[in-house]
């Protein structure tokens, strides 16, 4: 999925939106998604400046937003009106920073599906290596009337 294809399954936009395309999906199995990650970041500007890093809650955030493509597409909800909502995190764990320049791999899992709430496993890589890790629970439920 290119990044079209990406801001078609989520409500996200810029600068919340932290998922740049699916490398790969297996669907209600597990995806492979990518964020290219640039000094040019709004966060940068005031996240530790003299050494930028990304923060960990958008790192957990992009995690999130991966397995909401997965659930997404899994389970046919484009065009539904329904979303999936972020209800929890467990279990997140920083093993590494994320600076400028690089490039980090989301690998997310569905680890359950019951009636409108899923979990997830995610784990996020740069250059292969375990930089952050997270379950999270989500629910899918329709969008709120303006």
């Amino acid at each position: 999925m290119d990044i079209i294809a990406v801001m078609a399954a989520l409500p996200h936009r810029y600068p919340m939106l932290l998922i740049d395309r699916v490398v790969s999906m297996v669907p209600n199995t597990s995806i492979h998604a990518v964020k290219a990650v640039s000094v040019n970041e709004p966060f940068f500007q005031g996240h530790f400046p003299a050494r930028p890093i990304m923060p960990g809650v958008l790192i957990v955030e992009a995690i999130a937003q991966a397995a909401g493509i997965l659930a997404v597409e899994s389970l046919s909800l484009a065009g539904t009106g329904r979303l999936v909502y972020f209800m929890g995190i467990d279990g997140a764990k920083f093993r590494q920073p994320v600076e400028p320049g690089c490039l980090v791999d989301f690998h997310v899992e569905f680890t359950q599906v019951r009636g409108s709430i899923c979990k997830f496993a995610g784990k996020a890589y740069v250059e292969g290596k375990l930089c952050a890790e997270a379950q999270c629970t989500a629910m899918i439920s329709e969008a709120p009337k303006n």
